[in-house]
């Protein structure tokens, strides 16, 4: 699979559903925010850090394969549960990334704020590429 940007499937969401991703989304923050409130930024910071989207996304992804195929006269269930583990793969292997990110910020964000800021996008991309890289290694081994 090439990763790549596309602005096609925004045609193939229904108003609703992007709605939903935007409550849910939102509930999330909010979530993490009371959160911070009551335990500290840190506590916080750690729900916040979890893919808000992850929840909407997830089903939205298998109700739109699942879409597609009926389209074609096919049941298409298995297909949209392949599509929600593999974005649901792509977000723990975000979430990888964002972990060396925070890391970095703590480690360098004292000594030199916007340099540590660099740093940490830098440390971010490339646990991201290695992430990825390493997730299709395994899988073709399997």
């Amino acid at each position: 699979m090439l990763v790549r940007l596309s602005s096609v499937t925004l045609k193939d969401g229904r108003w609703y559903e992007y709605v939903v991703r935007f409550l849910l989304g939102g509930a999330a923050t909010l979530v993490a925010g009371l959160l911070g409130m009551l335990w500290g930024p840190g506590v916080g910071g750690l729900f916040l850090a979890f893919p808000a989207m992850l929840c909407a996304s997830a089903t939205l992804v298998e109700s739109h394969e699942r879409r597609h195929k009926s389209e074609a006269g096919l049941e298409g269930r298995r297909r949209g549960k392949d599509a929600a583990a593999l974005d649901a793969a792509g977000a723990a292997l975000g979430s990888i990334a964002l972990v060396a990110f925070a890391a970095t910020v703590l480690l360098v964000g004292s000594l030199a704020p916007w340099g540590s800021l660099v740093l940490a996008s830098l440390a971010w991309a490339v646990t991201a590429a290695c992430s990825w890289w390493a997730y299709k290694r395994i899988r073709r081994m399997n």
